[in-house]
């Protein structure tokens, strides 16, 4: 009897492992032939690890990218690509193809290259405003130069801040354990489905299954500027923050339409944010006359038409509902 039990929890183990690697096979092979290596050729500081070789020779690197348009279009991350003089990309099939650099946002670390190769299938986005912690996370890119990893983990955090190379403060990142080494920057995170939920943009070096991800509808928004202008014109308030649950009972106090807002984490000196009054700890839950229930929504909103426009911003501080004026400046 006791045999049979154990025989049977075994099994219930082995369907349940065949599930998940059917899963993920089946993704590999829907999302692989979307996902290339992009190989870069430019000068780099003497002493880097891109620097200079003897004779002049300019520095090499390799990131990942992946495919988003059937025409050519592929999102990056905007350290693999900027300032290089040459941009080649590698498909899964062998195929090799010159790039020209169509956009780059290194605010957000994200940027879009074009190539011109027939029969090119692109990867969808998923809602990232969706994603659960501990929801499955597949990362596929090209570490250290091996073509076409794959690699599992989860979604370990949400709302995450990250600062890019540029200084900038890149709110509601993803964290996830799936592991990524170099040359996995640019690559894409996906689902269960095969659809992109982010980026793959950094690791913490020393730690192991710390790394984050770009959210699908930061880099959705981002690509869409860059490919249809080039760049990206943003108004900004000087904001870091992270999304957040709000007390029911204060929800059900102020009579707020979402149960989420905007944890004020910092604000930048002399920025718009500043100038209003905003303070660490408010509570961001509304911008002008539209709600606010995380990042991506005041993203939305803080468009270019938006600067030097006055407007209001409804917090919470100290449990009361409080109005400042704000008006956002230009940040490119």
């Amino acid at each position: 009897m006791i045999s049979a039990v154990k025989t049977e929890e075994v099994d219930r183990d082995q369907e349940l492992l065949d599930a998940y690697s059917r899963t993920v096979t089946s993704v590999a092979e829907q999302v692989s032939a979307s996902v290339v290596k992009i190989e870069v050729q430019a000068p780099a500081p003497a002493g880097k690890g891109r620097g200079p070789r003897p004779g002049g020779e300019p520095g090499m690197g390799s990131g990942s990218g992946f495919v988003v348009t059937p025409d050519g279009y592929i999102l990056t991350n905007s350290h693999v690509v900027s300032g290089a003089k040459r941009i080649t990309v590698a498909l899964l099939d062998g195929q090799r193809a010159a790039a020209s650099l169509v956009g780059d946002n290194p605010d957000t670390d994200l940027a879009v290259v074009r190539i011109d190769a027939p029969h090119l299938t692109a990867l969808s986005f998923a809602d990232s405003g969706a994603l659960r912690v501990g929801q499955v996370a597949i990362a596929v890119g090209n570490p250290y130069g091996f073509d076409c990893t794959v690699t599992t983990g989860v979604v370990s955090a949400l709302g995450r801040s990250l600062r890019t190379k540029s200084g900038h403060l890149v709110d509601d990142v993803i964290q996830t354990d799936a592991a990524l080494n170099p040359g996995n920057s640019g690559g894409p995170l996906v689902d269960a489905r095969g659809q992109v939920i982010g980026v793959n943009t950094a690791m913490i070096m020393p730690a192991q299954g710390i790394c984050f991800a770009i959210a699908a509808n930061t880099a959705s928004f981002v690509m869409g500027k860059l490919i249809h202008e080039g760049r990206i014109q943003r108004a900004y308030l000087g904001v870091a923050g992270q999304n957040v649950p709000l007390h029911r009972r204060v929800v059900r106090f102020h009579e707020l339409p979402h149960e989420t807002g905007v944890f004020v984490v910092s604000t930048e000196p002399d920025s718009p944010a500043g100038k209003a009054g905003l303070r660490d700890g408010d509570l961001i839950v509304a911008y002008g006359d539209r709600p606010i229930a995380g990042i991506d929504d005041l993203h939305r909103l803080l468009t270019e038409e938006q600067a030097g426009v006055a407007s209001t911003l409804t917090i919470i501080r100290d449990l009361k509902k409080q109005v400042l004026q704000v008006a956002p400046s230009l940040r490119r």
